[in-house]
């Protein structure tokens, strides 16, 4: 089920990007401009402040990479342009096999999808997600993922197969970003024992997902706080983190007033 070594080549340069909305809310806050940056923008914010971006930001960066590699990739969705959308791609290994590439859910490495194929299996599997067991059920045009974690505890997503056309795909990315959700989120997979784990901050809490359960980080009070340790699992730079916070703290203060 796993990707071969020239996907995973590509895929490895993104192990240490989080998926976040932090960026957007900042950038949101400093151009009236509200649209999906280029691969270009994206290259220079992370070389200067160190932030990468959302599902969409990941998605067009890692086709971007997949195609210097010259390997077949598209985008794919669901929910697209709707405020609960997601996008993620596929990627085309030489014997035309199809594997999900997720760096917005952060997924471990690329999982194969087509049922038909001698290496595929519906047995659940370790060592592609973070924090969980999963298994793939191919369906037509869509493939359900099922997450296993510990004590019975499952959740399920389904993905579309349809590639969606650059066009739509960008208008939908631009309707991301321009509508900021008024909790913040960060995910990012961090070495914890002998595991990859996934560390989560959302709407002012913060935790760790691992094969053992998750992990309660101790609750803060201020954003001061918050930028430390954000900085201190991502490297992000503080300013940037701090105006990024602040904004949401703005926001979370006009929905209450």
């Amino acid at each position: 089920m796993k990707a071969p070594e020239e996907i995973l080549a590509v895929w490895r340069k993104f192990d240490d990007f989080p998926m976040e909305t932090l960026t957007k809310a900042w950038l949101y806050s400093k151009q009236s401009n509200r649209k999906q940056r280029d691969v270009e923008a994206m290259k220079q914010h992370h070389k200067e402040f160190g932030v990468t971006g959302n599902c969409f930001d990941l998605a067009i960066w890692l086709l971007d990479a997949f195609k210097e590699a010259g390997i077949e990739a598209y985008p794919i969705g669901s929910e697209l342009g709707t405020g609960d959308d997601h996008a993620a791609v596929m990627a085309v290994d030489r014997k035309g096999r199809r594997f999900l590439c997720d760096l917005g859910d952060q997924w471990l490495q690329p999982i194969l999808i087509d049922g038909d194929d001698v290496a595929y299996t519906d047995e659940k599997l370790a060592g592609f997600f973070p924090g969980a067991e999963v298994q793939v059920l191919p369906e037509k045009d869509t493939f359900k993922v099922v997450y296993h974690r510990l004590n019975g505890k499952f959740s399920t997503q389904i993905y579309s197969t349809l590639p969606v056309s650059m066009k739509e795909f960008l208008a939908a990315a631009d309707f991301s970003q321009s509508h900021v959700y008024p909790k913040p989120l960060l995910e990012v997979r961090l070495p914890w024992e002998n595991e990859t784990a996934h560390w989560e901050f959302c709407n002012w809490k913060s935790f760790l997902s691992t094969s053992k359960g998750l992990v309660e980080d101790p609750p803060l009070s201020t954003i001061d706080e918050w930028v430390e340790r954000i900085h201190e699992k991502t490297g992000y730079d503080k300013t940037l983190l701090k105006e990024s916070l602040e904004y949401f703290k703005g926001l979370e203060e006009s929905s209450a007033s």
